[in-house]
């Protein structure tokens, strides 16, 4: 029995040691490799001249450097795809794109070579070209899939690229992508923002440092830390789950639970700086930091004012109700409803006032009441009632609570097909009016009143 005993707890302490590894294992980490998609304008229109050379010289230069000055990242995998090369703009070919270098390892030549070759022509399918590289970006795990947009005018095939970018967002198939607007001034970031992140590049030296950022955002590892504040501005609230809401497609990109260390300071997480977050710290109710953008290759700070106290109702004898009693908690004049509170537990708000509604029969209602920094706003309410209703026959009723004022409130319908009803119930003046199923008239109604009194139980006949 001893080495049996001594076995149970060694494969417990190995249980244990596992676990607590497997607890401190980094759970959420970017992808260590990335694939950049460059998807270049062909079009007519690129031949235009940009300085003292045209748009196509110009994008086929600086793009040259930029693939050459690659060559020693491994982690690293470009691809091209042009559009609007291969055919006469009079033919309007709107399907007019092609994927010249896939991807893969030590293409950068072929990718040098190829750009040499581009020839603009045609016309300027935006959306198909964008719905097309979705084939493009290989189904192996464990990259960042990112598109640079190189172009010198809007969709000219009457297709959506707003609709496309997004749906293959929500896919998962590339992140936010960077649009490189040649020559076409700022007027048109509103018509490219519903597609990725848009840069003016007015002159060449503006191109050559907006694509320089879009690569660095994506390379560069960048870290953050929420500074979640309290009523004072200072940094002291935690243990709250934070989330990092992908503010284009509004969907969860990182969730954390904050964590401060024991001298106070939060931890730094890493995080993707090609997308813009709504920052959702999940209080009740939730403070939201909408529109955050990461400076890459930085650590940032955000800063989120969300300070807490504690709302605590109670009631000793709330198991009488069966399953328990939940108390409906909104903002003071509000309709939205911010969490339903179990009775008999003690649960962290926002710092602020309330208009609490608890589900006991009947409600109860309190108004204004006020959650304070670092501390405990406590309710009681007292032990309901037990009132026990029997009746000789099937019939319809009521209960209505008498107020004080001699006003009536319903507070409940009797069962039709029940002769017995147990019922908890909050201390109190109430009225029973019921009528029997086969009686012949309203007339024929039973009226009874009864008092309810805190923790006791009482019974009504309602014919004798």
């Amino acid at each position: 029995m001893r080495y049996i005993l001594v076995y149970k707890i060694i494969i417990l302490f190995t249980l244990l040691c596992v676990t607590t590894a497997q607890a401190q294992r980094v759970q959420q980490t970017l992808p260590s490799k990335t694939r950049i998609l460059f998807l270049l304008d062909g079009s007519g229109s690129m031949l235009a001249g940009w300085g003292n050379t045209n748009r196509i010289t110009a994008a086929k230069e600086l793009l040259t450097e930029l693939v050459d000055s690659l060559k020693s990242n491994d982690q690293l995998e470009l691809a091209l795809r042009a559009y609007g090369h291969l055919y006469r703009r009079h033919s309007q070919n709107c399907r007019d794109t092609r994927l010249e270098v896939g991807f893969g390892k030590n293409n950068h030549d072929q990718i040098i070579n190829k750009l040499k070759m581009i020839d603009p022509k045609g016309t300027t399918p935006i959306a198909y070209s964008l719905e097309q590289s979705a084939n493009d970006f290989p189904s192996a795990p464990g990259y960042r899939n990112i598109i640079i947009i190189i172009t010198d005018g809007i969709e000219s095939c009457d297709g959506d690229p707003c609709a496309v970018s997004l749906a293959l967002q929500k896919k998962g198939i590339f992140l936010k992508p960077f649009i490189i607007g040649i020559g076409m001034g700022k007027e048109y970031k509103d018509q490219f923002k519903c597609i990725g992140e848009y840069y003016d590049a007015k002159d060449i030296q503006s191109f050559q440092k907006a694509l320089s950022k879009a690569v660095s955002t994506t390379l560069d590892k960048t870290t953050a830390s929420v500074e979640l504040l309290d009523i004072n501005n200072a940094p002291k609230e935690t243990n709250v789950n934070v989330s990092f809401v992908n503010n284009f497609t509004k969907e969860p990109a990182f969730d954390f639970v904050h964590y401060r260390d024991t001298q106070g300071r939060p931890d730094s997480v890493v995080l993707d700086p090609v997308l813009t977050y709504d920052v959702v710290v999940n209080t009740l109710p939730p403070v939201i930091k909408r529109n955050v953008n990461l400076t890459p290759g930085k650590h940032n700070v955000i800063t989120i004012k969300s300070p807490q106290g504690g709302l605590s109702i109670k009631q000793r004898g709330a198991t009488a109700y069966g399953s328990g009693v939940k108390a409906l908690i909104r903002q003071k004049n509000s309709a939205h409803l911010v969490h339903a509170h179990d009775i008999n537990t003690n649960q962290q708000y926002l710092v602020g006032e309330y208009d609490i509604e608890v589900l006991t029969i009947p409600r109860r209602h309190f108004k204004n009441i006020s959650v304070e920094q670092d501390k405990t706003t406590s309710i009681s309410l007292p032990d309901p009632g037990i009132l026990n209703i029997n009746n000789s026959a099937a019939g319809y009723g009521s209960i209505y609570e008498i107020k004080p004022s001699g006003e009536q409130e319903w507070v409940y319908n009797l069962p039709h097909d029940q002769s017995r009803v147990t019922l908890a119930i909050q201390p109190g003046n109430y009225k029973i009016v019921f009528r029997v199923d086969r009686a012949p008239g309203s007339k024929y109604t039973a009226i009874k009143t009864v008092t309810i009194e805190e923790g006791r139980s009482v019974v009504v006949k309602l014919f004798d």
